[in-house]
């Protein structure tokens, strides 16, 4: 009789399979295409809007707010970015979410595929990633910086591991 189990069945097998650290690489590794993809979605927003278009969505989305607490401390930093919001500085942070986000997805693929030199190359990256959010850090502040740099930390730490476990693998095979 033939075992045919739905393709469903067969994809959580093989993730129970999977050692816990290479379980938490590849959720960290999808979480980072995720935010690549997001980044590539708001570069194209905000190259395709203007600054008074998105100064108007913050004033709507933060009128209920503000109206029932006017030193609402997210709505109002939001409406003061929104406001100081200019073309150059507009295309500025579209041009940095683009680049970021495909070399993110670029990244996220090759370690999918498991290509090994793509393993150093995204540790890099990402430490370049989180020495630039570190560096904004300290000049405007902000929590969720320091929880993306923590995050990006955590990936970092899991290409390592799987990196190193990748290497000692195909040692094994080729020796």
């Amino acid at each position: 009789m033939n075992d045919r189990r739905p393709a469903i069945a067969n994809w959580f097998v093989r993730w129970c399979r999977r050692s816990w650290r290479e379980r938490l690489f590849l959720v960290g590794v999808w979480i980072k295409g995720l935010d690549g993809t997001l980044e590539i979605l708001g570069g194209i927003a905000l190259l395709t809007v203007s600054p008074s278009l998105v100064l108007r969505t913050v004033q709507f989305l933060t009128q209920d707010e503000i109206t029932e607490d006017p030193h609402d401390l997210v709505a109002t930093y939001f409406l003061h970015l929104a406001a100081r919001l200019s073309v150059s500085a507009q295309h500025f942070m579209a041009l940095y979410l683009l680049i970021h986000g495909v070399i993110k997805i670029a990244l996220v693929w090759a370690l999918l595929a498991r290509m090994l030199i793509a393993y150093p190359i995204g540790i890099v990256a990402f430490m370049g990633f989180i020495s630039y959010q570190l560096y904004r850090y300290t000049l405007r502040g902000g929590v969720g910086l320091l929880a993306l740099s923590a995050l990006d930390v955590v990936v970092v730490v899991l290409v390592y591991l799987e990196y190193r476990a990748l290497r000692q693998r195909r040692g094994a095979i080729g020796g």
